[in-house]
């Protein structure tokens, strides 16, 4: 019984500390949504020079797409001309980043992991995208297989990233209405139930799991960045669950670049994305793919823990902070709002029938 209070007092407290960055962050990526234009994306996305890849990388850094709703975006990039390693580096650093995981890892971490998460994820990004276009096999995928790349079910309306924006141009006055209905039932129907996830491991966490326990069995180094990598790689986990859960690990004593190594594999891969991979950009793209999430995340995991050496910072001495410069009050009041709008999509998902949710205007 004490483990099961234990649990969910960490849990409380984890969602009250993080709910208002995670309510600002879901704002943020619905003005991302409705406002960015999907159509200049696509034309910067094409050929096969560096230039494609580095605005690939760059522009999948804020948007609102997880592991699962990226992959129907990027093989319509793909269908459209982007060349493979656009479409590798776009399939990185967008489920790596966003807004609503940066603002989290803002609430849950610190400043220095708030800024290098997302400067790893595009460096990462970007060195698949060059290795794609010059190891890369150039044979071409069937553009009619492509094509069909955007029926799959678990990604909703995220086919087109900004299917919004080009029907709220024609209709300015509803922009309002579809940034805030992508942001609090789109988005929270996707990522609710992965949230709660990671809020309640990091719960058990910090409940069962000793202090000093990672420094102790695995130190603070490169074996400790290859633990993470190897549990990362097969998880599905979104960039913004993992931030909990990352936060738990940290203040357990695990090293924030075996932190940084977890929260960039993990969202990146899983079975389901490699198999899309495979299927739509080759096996040798595949292990592209892989290797350079490898090398990238591990590479920036040393950096990292050098950073924080350089600037004599104790990790588990910062985490969480920034929250607060908010009363407990406004915190409570957040954590209430957000809890009611995850048991509103938990409830549309678990009975669809009796509680439907509206359509958008614009989706």
């Amino acid at each position: 019984m004490s483990f099961v209070f234990d649990t969910l007092s960490t849990s409380w407290e984890i969602l009250q500390d993080s709910a208002i960055f995670l309510l600002v962050g879901f704002l943020l990526a619905g003005v991302v949504k409705v406002y960015l234009p999907i159509d200049l994306i696509k034309r910067k996305l094409g050929g096969d020079g560096f230039r494609s890849v580095l605005n690939a990388a760059l522009v999948g850094i804020p948007l609102p797409l997880c592991s699962c709703s990226v992959i129907p975006t990027a093989v319509s990039l793909r269908s459209n001309g982007a060349s493979k390693g656009a479409t590798s580096a776009f399939l990185i650093s967008t489920p790596e980043s966003g807004a609503d995981s940066i603002a989290i890892t803002y609430a849950l971490l610190d400043p220095v992991m708030t800024i290098f998460r997302p400067v790893a994820a595009f460096f990462t990004a970007l060195l698949a995208g060059v290795m794609e276009n010059l190891l890369g096999d150039r044979q071409e995928a069937p553009m009619s297989n492509l094509d069909k790349g955007c029926k799959d079910d678990c990604c909703g309306d995220d086919c087109d990233v900004a299917d919004g924006a080009k029907k709220a141009d024609k209709a300015p006055r509803s922009n309002l209405n579809a940034t805030f209905h992508f942001a609090f039932v789109e988005m929270m129907d996707d990522l609710a139930g992965y949230l709660l996830f990671g809020i309640l491991a990091a719960g058990m966490t910090g409940a069962l799991i000793p202090d000093g326990f990672f420094a102790q069995y695995t130190g603070d180094g490169f074996v400790a960045m290859l633990v993470m990598l190897v549990a990362g790689i097969p998880m599905y986990i979104c960039a913004t669950a993992s931030t909990p859960l990352a936060a738990a690990l940290m203040l357990k004593g695990l090293s924030p670049g075996a932190a940084l190594v977890f929260l960039l594999s993990g969202p990146a891969t899983n079975i389901g994305t490699l198999v899309i991979i495979r299927k739509f950009l080759g096996g040798r793209s595949m292990a592209i793919y892989l290797a350079a999430i490898a090398v990238g995340a591990l590479s920036a995991g040393m950096a990292l823990n050098m950073l924080y050496a350089a600037l004599d910072i104790d990790p588990a001495a910062t985490i969480g902070q920034a929250t607060r410069i908010f009363p407990p009050q406004a915190e409570l009041i957040a954590a209430l709002i957000f809890s009611a709008l995850a048991i509103r999509s938990l409830a549309a998902w678990l009975f669809g029938g009796i509680f439907p949710h509206p359509k958008s205007k614009t989706a």
